[in-house]
């Protein structure tokens, strides 16, 4: 494999490792979800409180998951569930090196084999900012306030990313979330 091959296929590794979503879940093995039609949100206690758009965007995009499911959202008290939801943004640094070599070496000309001659080699680096997003969605059974299930989904996001572009990126992750809600039980 050529030197190029090798440096295509460590940046085509790296690059679908950064822009895939990581999604996980979890559920309480023993609740009868078959029994959840209705659903209304609720606040975390100590979440750290969005923005007005993004929080709209969020909900928008988890109820209309849930409504592919099955399920209706209720205003009231009176639903099977209450959804809450979280969110981080979390930072890393990502250290970049790149080397340069330059110069010519030794060779055959018109005398025969000549040595060595000059030549450089100069490493520089940068680093980059890598912004994560993680969203975080929790269902209590309303009969009993114990949590059934709890998913989270989180990406790398682009700050400079457009709104539309954003939100779709959040539609995705959610889609992808719910994508095994209700989770299947094995006997």
């Amino acid at each position: 494999m050529s030197r190029n091959s090798l440096w295509f296929a460590a940046i085509l590794i790296t690059a679908t490792s950064i822009f895939a979503q990581d999604v996980r879940y979890n559920f309480d093995k023993n609740a009868d979800f078959t029994k959840f039609k209705t659903y209304k949100w609720v606040p975390i206690k100590d979440a750290q409180p969005i923005n007005q758009i993004v929080e709209r965007q969020i909900q928008t995009a988890i109820d209309a998951q849930l409504t592919q499911k099955g399920l209706s959202k209720l205003d009231t008290d009176k639903a099977d569930l209450y959804i809450g939801y979280q969110t981080a943004i979390g930072t890393e640094k990502q250290f970049n090196s790149y080397s340069t070599d330059w110069g010519y070496g030794g060779g055959w000309g018109r005398g025969g084999w000549y040595g060595g001659g000059m030549g450089s080699s100069m490493t520089t680096g940068s680093t980059t900012t890598i912004y994560t997003g993680q969203l975080a969605l929790d269902m209590y059974d309303s009969s009993n306030h114990s949590l059934v299930w709890r998913g989270a989904a989180s990406k790398t996001l682009d700050p400079k990313a457009k709104p539309d572009k954003q939100e779709k990126n959040l539609n995705k992750a959610v889609a992808k979330l719910l994508k095994n809600y209700p989770p299947k039980v094995k006997s």
